[in-house]
């Protein structure tokens, strides 16, 4: 599933990732892979921003500013009790974001 396309806060600092992988097992929608024993994005867009990645690294190579985005949408919506919103207003549609 990909939100919207090039809107992901996700930095990935490659000088501090040791390839420990608990990044690829946090992760829920497989962001990342592990390649010449380091971390890798695969698909930035793929990320929901739920914040699991940074939250989960020990070594400070992932920031994502968690509780924006798609995912602050979907849980704000099972909360509230209505259809999530990604604040997908103008070209894009719902189905794109969310």
């Amino acid at each position: 599933m990909k939100y919207l396309s090039n809107v992901a806060s996700l930095e990935f600092f490659p000088d501090r990732c040791v390839g420990c992988g608990i990044c690829l097992e946090v992760c829920p929608h497989e962001v990342f892979a592990l390649e010449n024993k380091k971390a890798v994005i695969l698909d930035r867009d793929r990320c929901m921003e739920c914040g699991a990645c940074a939250g989960n690294c020990a070594f400070g190579a992932l920031n994502v500013d968690k509780g924006v985005g798609c995912a602050a949408a979907i849980i704000n919506s099972l909360i509230s009790g209505g259809e999530p919103s990604c604040d997908c207003s103008g070209e894009s549609k719902k189905s794109d974001c969310c």
